[in-house]
């Protein structure tokens, strides 16, 4: 594909810079190249002394990396973003409806919308979820929608994160270190502030605390420990809402409560902000052999004594199976036709999908149903005739576990680079809140980029960095 034939948000198809860069191109156009690369290393030094770094699991190298940053902000204009949170919020509600459906009165299998074995044989679905309702009604209570752009005005959603989404202390961190290093242009463009995700974080998670608390709702993040890849957010969200980080041996189930070990001894949690999978939760209930769960934790959230954040069995909304389903999804449960745009999708499991997959594997992008962080998954074009034939037997060997959608055009926005801006493809991650209150989402979210030229791999496990994301006050 032609660079001519790619949208780039900050110039579109012609050299004439977008509104939503205007102010920034002229700053930008004012600033000495020296002064602009001593910045880009400050940035690393300070991400570096702030400890934001990544887990890489399966290497033979270093274990801990740096996340790449760059200087250049991402920038969407209000009223673009005004039309992406509509469909984001019309989307979050769909996926909570659907989530109670499918563990109560199944209306949407019932009505030949989707077929039962998507649910019955799909690993994330609990069995032990049948019935239960949550405190609030709600079982996504944070959710990441990760967005891609193909032109001025679309927008397809690659993938919804409904079980543990992470990235938020890297949003976070990106526009404090942007604020710390360019006040100047905070002042130039009007940019909504996303510094108080984690005072609305803790709001959120409190109002879905159980009709029994008293008084003002204890909240917990519960971590794996220090070697999950996502620790360092685990710890920073905990610090940043003022609440405890604890691991499973803190917790203990006492007098039909979750209580967590203090210097005064156990005080009973009401909201578990969980970042620990659902496998390992309960090892009285899932996998008998974790030491990172709690056990009886899903006793006492049966019977209403703790809300747990995201609940469990919410993976069932982020199989990417179902995701092909959720154009139906959303209409079925909002009576609206679906704001923002799926991704075309070919579902393996099916005999005559998997045969087109097969003979045009060199122009898809497959994914693994229950695949994350970009692992296991094939780019058609940018692979040798060696990985092509190799994945073809993957996909015979286990089509059910695998989709495959066409390769996008995936927008890009510059980065710094010695020789000055260069384009680089990027998504987008915001961040969803949800309560009992409504949908919250915040204005901006996590770009992630490729830093490589021409690589469609964003995820920071495959070589990408993150920027900072502004959303204009239109």
């Amino acid at each position: 594909m032609k660079d001519e034939d790619i949208f780039d948000e900050m110039w579109g198809y012609e050299e004439c810079v977008r509104s939503p860069y205007e102010c920034f191109n002229s700053w930008f156009c004012d600033e000495d190249p020296t002064r602009l690369r001593a910045k880009q290393r400050e940035a690393d030094t300070l991400f570096r002394l702030t400890g934001i770094t990544f887990n890489v699991y399966g290497r033979s190298e270093a274990e801990e990396r740096l996340i790449p940053f760059d200087i250049i902000p991402r920038i969407i204009s209000g009223s673009e973003w005004f039309r992406l949170s509509r469909g984001i919020d019309q989307r979050v509600r769909a996926i909570n409806a659907f989530i109670h459906d499918i563990y109560h009165n199944q209306e949407i299998v019932k009505a030949g919308r989707i077929p039962l074995e998507m649910i019955s044989k799909n690993e994330a679905f609990l069995p032990e979820m049948i019935g239960v309702q949550p405190p609030g009604g709600i079982y996504t209570h944070i959710v990441g929608i990760d967005l891609v752009r193909t032109g001025p005005g679309d927008f397809f959603v690659l993938e919804d994160n409904a079980r543990t989404p992470s990235g938020v202390s890297y949003m976070l961190e990106n526009r404090e270190t942007m604020l710390q290093m360019f006040p100047e242009l905070f002042s130039q463009n009007r940019v909504q502030p996303v510094q108080n995700y984690p005072v609305n974080l803790r709001r959120s998670l409190a109002a879905c605390a159980p009709n029994r608390t008293k008084g003002a709702p204890v909240v917990a993040v519960l971590t794996p420990g220090i070697y999950n890849s996502a620790y360092f957010e685990h710890a920073f969200l905990a610090d940043q809402m003022g609440v405890e980080l604890v691991e499973g041996h803190d917790l203990k189930v006492e007098n039909g409560r979750v209580a967590m070990r203090t210097t005064r001894g156990y005080t009973p949690i009401d909201v578990l902000y969980r970042r620990v999978d659902d496998e390992f939760l309960d090892p009285l209930n899932f996998n008998s052999d974790s030491q990172l769960g709690v056990p009886g934790i899903m006793d006492v959230y049966r019977s209403g004594g703790i809300t747990i954040a995201n609940a469990p069995g919410t993976g069932i909304a982020d199989d990417k199976a179902i995701y092909s389903y959720m154009p139906e999804i959303v209409e079925f449960y909002t009576g609206e036709r679906p704001f923002l745009k799926n991704v075309p999708t070919y579902r393996c499991s099916e005999p005559k999908d998997l045969q087109y997959v097969l003979g045009n594997l060199a122009e898809l992008v497959v994914k693994e149903v229950h695949g994350s962080g970009g692992y296991g998954m094939l780019i058609g074009p940018a692979s040798s005739k060696k990985e092509l034939d190799n994945f073809r037997a993957k996909l015979k060997a286990r089509p059910g576990n695998y989709i495959a959608q066409p390769t996008l055009s995936l927008s890009t926005v510059p980065i710094f680079t010695r020789n000055g801006l260069a384009p680089r493809h990027v998504d987008l991650r915001p961040f969803v809140l949800v309560s009992p209150d409504g949908v919250q989402v915040t204005p901006g979210g996590l770009t992630r980029v490729a830093l490589k030229k021409g690589s469609l791999v964003v995820n920071s496990s495959q070589g990408g960095g993150t920027k900072d994301t502004w959303v204009l006050e239109d």
